[in-house]
């Protein structure tokens, strides 16, 4: 058994970049705020109890880390409680479009299978390569990169869809409104 020297292997010696990665991952999953701050703080509360038990032939920190964050995020998923609408919040202006792009996105995400949305939250929330999450899911590499191509490809057509109903959805009098032509 090797020596355990824990400066040459504590997964949490640079943490900043690991915080904003589980961040975002927590953030992709939950939405911006309290619940992916709560998520995020888990993990790393959990990971400086079990550092020890890092180990660096398994995989590089940010994989051990987001695998301690998915445990958190779905105990946060079970315990919230479901909203029938999200609340109303007022934005700025200037931020409109993005916030309407990022609700529909958010929306589409929901229509795709768990096992999707965790690739897509695990791909660019995590922002971990198809490599780091087939370590992460006990997967080979090409499997992730062929089932994450797929679901993306799920994603796109299911917002083509989504933009191609907004154009010509009929008002609630029953008149179809097409989009006009470019002038």
């Amino acid at each position: 058994m090797r020596p355990r020297t824990m400066f040459a292997r504590d997964p949490l010696s640079n943490p900043e970049p690991l915080i904003r990665r589980v961040y975002a991952y927590a953030a992709y999953r939950l939405g911006d705020g309290p619940d992916a701050e709560d998520a995020t703080n888990d993990a790393f509360e959990r990971a400086l109890r079990y550092r020890d038990s890092y180990d660096r032939d398994r995989g590089e920190p940010v994989a051990w880390l987001i695998g301690i964050a998915r445990r958190c995020v779905d105990q946060i998923l079970v315990d919230r409680v479901t909203v029938a609408e999200p609340p109303d919040v007022e934005a700025p202006v200037h931020l409109e479009d993005e916030t309407l792009n990022r609700l529909e996105l958010s929306r589409v995400l929901g229509t795709l299978s768990a096992q999707d949305r965790e690739l897509v939250a695990l791909r660019y929330g995590a922002d971990l390569s198809a490599r780091q999450i087939a370590e992460l899911l006990g997967a080979r590499t090409n499997t992730i990169e062929v089932a994450l191509h797929r679901a993306l490809e799920r994603l796109r057509r299911q917002m083509t869809r989504e933009q191609s109903r907004s154009h010509s959805a009929p008002t609630p009098e029953g008149v179809r409104i097409e989009p006009s032509p470019p002038v």
